[in-house]
């Protein structure tokens, strides 16, 4: 995606590499993706919408994140 913005190609880089990291947990946020409100309106930065997700997927997050912590 070409921008006049440069944040605008950062939010969807830092968006993929989110997915990424995400996947090699095998975690999946459904509605992970660029806040296009966000992205059209006038903040500072534009930002990353990590949507709604399942119990199940909310468990998987949250054990991936004490385990980080915990290194």
């Amino acid at each position: 995606m070409l921008s006049h913005f440069p944040h605008d190609q950062d939010v969807h880089d830092c968006t993929e590499a989110l997915r990424t990291a995400l996947r090699a947990h095998d975690i999946t946020l459904p509605s992970l993706g660029v806040d296009l409100p966000g992205l059209a309106g006038s903040y500072a930065l534009p930002l990353v919408a990590l949507g709604s997700c399942n119990t199940e997927t909310a468990r998987r997050l949250t054990d991936a994140l004490h385990r980080a912590a915990a290194r």
